[in-house]
């Protein structure tokens, strides 16, 4: 890769994905590897590059919409409570991704379709109950695809918690933060335990910093100051980048 133009451009690209993903709670994997694969970075860097930024913009975007008490500790601990050790599982197995990556893309242009038609029809909805079990099923399974593909697992969750209506549209936005940021550091621990951190590209501290200043714009505006449908379009572009991405690739 230029050291010169080809990573202004990459950074900025960062920047981008990051703010957006961040005003709905994502860490912004998907778009960065995205962003990535258009430079030709090798897959075994993309992966534990894309969830190290994860962590640091799912960090910023959890902080902000756990103040604005965007969050719930009832709905969260139990999604977490198996997602980790699957997330790190999933982080030591490379698997080839040619025949889920379509279906799971998509689902997630459907999930798009479904959450933006839901944000000009209405913002507020009744939440629906979900047993424990099922988080945790949820949660295992979706912590093993978020290993696996390097991704947090937010545009995986959000579309199916806006999809069972399990919680307000604000309140989902900062689980899928927490869960991004716990299943991105028990992902890159699973990618570490069988290599080595030199492996992290030399750019990683410049687009570290194009990451942690567009997460915290996005995830500022995303917790506080837009209003439910406006959010929920937002979502829907990011679950639609991410659902194209997974299929055409």
């Amino acid at each position: 890769m230029n050291i010169d133009t080809d990573s202004l451009v990459l950074t900025a690209l960062i920047a981008m994905a990051a703010l957006l993903y961040s005003a709905v709670g994502h860490g912004g994997a998907s778009g960065y590897l995205a962003a990535m694969s258009l430079f030709g970075l090798a897959p075994a860097i993309m992966k534990p590059t894309a969830l190290v930024l994860n962590i640091a913009v799912a960090s910023i975007a959890l902080y902000k919409f756990y103040r604005s008490k965007a969050f719930s500790w009832q709905l969260f601990w139990p999604i977490a409570l198996l997602s980790v050790p699957c997330a790190y599982l999933g982080g030591t197995i490379t698997l080839p991704g040619h025949w889920y990556k379509p279906l799971v893309g998509v689902v997630l242009v459907y999930a798009a379709g479904r959450s933006f038609y839901g944000a000009k029809k209405h913002a507020v909805y009744n939440v629906q109950a979900v047993a424990y079990p099922t988080l945790m099923f949820v949660g295992a399974l979706l912590g093993l695809l978020s290993g696996l593909t390097g991704v947090g697992g937010g545009i995986f969750l959000s579309p199916l918690m806006l999809f069972f209506r399990w919680a307000q549209i604000r309140v989902i936005s900062g689980i899928a933060a927490a869960f991004i940021l716990v299943n991105s550091i028990a992902g890159l621990l699973g990618v570490l335990s069988k290599t080595s951190l030199d492996i992290l590209p030399k750019a990683l501290p410049l687009w570290m910093l194009a990451a942690v200043l567009g997460g915290f714009i996005g995830a500022e505006y995303g917790s506080k100051r837009l209003a439910n449908p406006t959010l929920q379009k937002l979502l829907a572009l990011v679950l639609l980048v991410a659902g194209v991405k997974m299929i055409v690739t």
